[in-house]
């Protein structure tokens, strides 16, 4: 205790005004990831239909013409918050030593990881997501869950083709591309992720033997 003028004066005693925490301004790409993750939690927890700008904004705390100043509408907007969902949320690729276990590795882990996000997207298309631009339902489902451009040889592809397993010279894209687009198909068709059963069927019974007679 400290005297001041004769009064007793306590150091413990001096409070700020407020107990609200002072809120720090978000600038540039720091504030534009905070926007997207809440466009894409708000479109998970009540749907395109009812997911509005004025939704999106009170769940990023912030303002309507901070949203309308990067996203002319609510189409515009969930599509960036679909893609960048999409973007930062990369499928693993694990190296497991061999193609079939790389394959099965990574196909597994693209079922439980985009099965969800499929899902969401269907719902979104389904509920009217760019019926504005004359695009058919089907033509929309393309556009919001269509995969991002992929190198010309997957990662997995060229380990295999390093390690002599495979030789990418002589095995048409098609047959590439066959493991991704069959799963890829039944998550569209199922929104859930794929069995591992029929992961297992698509590498051993379609893929591998395909390989081999491109190599033969």
């Amino acid at each position: 205790m400290l005297a001041k003028k004769g009064k007793p004066f306590y150091l413990g005693a001096v409070v700020s005004q407020s107990s609200e925490p002072v809120r720090r301004r978000r600038h540039g790409e720091e504030l534009e990831s905070a926007l997207l993750t809440a466009a894409w939690d708000e479109l998970v927890e009540v749907g395109y239909a009812r997911l509005t700008m004025e939704s999106v904004a009170v769940r990023a705390r912030t303002s309507e013409p901070v949203l309308y100043r990067r996203w002319a509408n609510k189409d515009r907007l969930v599509l960036a918050a679909i893609e960048f969902h999409r973007k930062t949320n990369p499928v693993p690729d694990h190296d497991t030593g061999d193609l079939r276990g790389d394959l099965l590795a990574y196909l597994t882990a693209v079922s439980e990881t985009l099965a969800g996000f499929f899902a969401i997207a269907a719902a979104a298309a389904y509920s009217g997501l760019l019926a504005d631009t004359g695009l058919t339902p089907s033509q929309a489902r393309e556009k919001v869950m269509a995969a991002r451009r992929l190198p010309r040889v997957r990662a997995l592809y060229q380990r295999a083709h390093d390690r002599g397993e495979i030789d990418l010279d002589r095995i048409p894209a098609a047959v590439l591309d066959l493991p991704f687009d069959l799963v890829r198909h039944d998550m569209l068709m199922d929104l859930e992720p794929v069995k591992p059963a029929r992961i297992e069927s698509i590498v051993d019974e379609l893929f591998l033997p395909l390989v081999s007679v491109a190599a033969g």
